[in-house]
């Protein structure tokens, strides 16, 4: 990892020449992975590039808008080409079924909001795909993820992204410090997304123009409760619309089709204020809801957490970060208490609406674009 004194670091962080150093790129077929294979092979690293075949992408051939669609298969496949590289496409079906979708499906009927992308991160890319890389005797692996990847006095440190717009930090956040020693994120230092398609274009990438992915990769066109009702038979079974005091409002036609925070769509009309679905209570197949006010939430139950601080974690009563409970949503300032080192109770000083079990809560540095991990969101005791 450091200069030996006979070799500069080259710029992965290895004391030898590019042409003596292997890395497997994880390529979705997309313009970020692309750059970072194309421009990681200009610069002479012995590069093979890696992607992953998730699901029947026979399905997914007439589907737009996805990360793991067969075409993306393909486009990977001719950057590997243009560029002069090996191309591996790996068959992760069975393990992607396992560890993301069902979990996905059963988060789901719980009256949970999942975050899969999160666990496909944890679960395969940097599990399964990342053992795959040791094997093929690859000095790092490396994605086209937009975050930082900084050494500092105890080792590798995740930083959030220099462009706040393209910053993934918060699907990213269960990345160990193991796994962070051996990936690299060549792009995290970009200024913004032209800025990559500028490189794309320089490497005259076939991708360089393809748009970014919108959907997770196996949901169609957003619509979770279609698929859920795919995997999980039986899952839309009708139920009760009620108020917070168990008053009968309308019906609805399964608990899948709504989440925390939801207003449209409920089908109540005629009524003063509107009112927002504030629990999914799956057992008794109701949609509660109520007005805006009792979407505040204070105090957040967080398990599963992945620090990644430099003390312990227990090694104090609370910490003062910032936190983030939505993607789409900015950190906001926080104290952690920490429970045990993986469970952690989180008290917000500002309440936040809409905060759902299922999503991620992220710790972040308030005074540096430091990431210290996070956890899961759950519904406490």
């Amino acid at each position: 990892m450091f200069d030996d004194g006979a070799h500069p670091l080259n710029s992965l962080g290895f004391a030898k020449p590019p042409k003596d150093t292997r890395v497997v790129v994880a390529m979705s077929g997309g313009v970020d992975s692309s750059v970072v294979a194309a421009q990681l092979a200009e610069e002479g690293y012995d590069v093979v590039g890696v992607t992953l075949q998730l699901y029947d992408h026979g399905a997914a051939l007439a589907k737009k808008g996805a990360c793991c669609a067969g075409r993306d298969i393909h486009d990977a496949r001719r950057v590997a080409e243009e560029m002069g590289f090996p191309h591996y496409v790996l068959d992760y079906e069975n393990i992607f079924q396992d560890a993301v979708i069902d979990e996905f499906a059963d988060s789901y009927l719980a009256g949970a909001t999942p975050v899969p992308c999160i666990r496909c991160n944890e679960r395969v890319k940097f599990k399964d795909l990342l053992n795959t890389a040791k094997d093929l005797d690859a000095d790092c692996m490396a994605t086209g993820h937009y975050i930082q990847r900084v050494m500092g006095e105890n080792g590798p440190e995740l930083h959030s992204a220099a462009d706040p717009n393209r910053d993934q930090s918060y699907f990213l956040f269960s990345t160990t410090p193991e796994q962070l020693s051996y990936l690299r994120f060549p792009l995290g230092h970009l200024p913004s997304k032209d800025a990559t398609r500028a490189l794309a274009a320089k490497y005259g990438l076939s991708v360089a123009d393809k748009p970014d992915s919108q959907d997770i990769c196996f949901v169609p066109n957003g619509n979770y409760a279609q698929v859920i009702e795919k995997l999980r038979p039986g899952a839309a079974e009708p139920g009760e619309i009620v108020d917070q005091n168990g008053n009968v409002l309308g019906t609805h036609k399964g608990v899948i089709h709504y989440t925390i925070g939801q207003r449209r769509g409920l089908g109540i009309g005629g009524l003063a204020d509107p009112l927002y679905v504030v629990k999914l209570d799956v057992d008794n197949r109701q949609v509660v809801v109520g007005p805006k006010d009792m979407l505040a939430t204070r105090t957040i139950p967080v398990r599963e957490i992945n620090w990644l601080g430099d003390e312990p974690f227990m090694s104090r009563k609370e910490w003062v970060l910032d936190v983030k409970v939505r993607s789409t949503r900015p950190p906001r300032e926080a104290i952690v208490r920490p429970i045990s080192e993986t469970e952690a109770e989180v008290e917000l000083a500002t309440a936040e609406e809409g905060v759902s079990p299922g999503q991620a809560c992220v710790f972040y540095d308030p005074e540096s674009p430091r990431i210290y991990g996070g956890g899961w969101i759950w519904k406490g005791r």
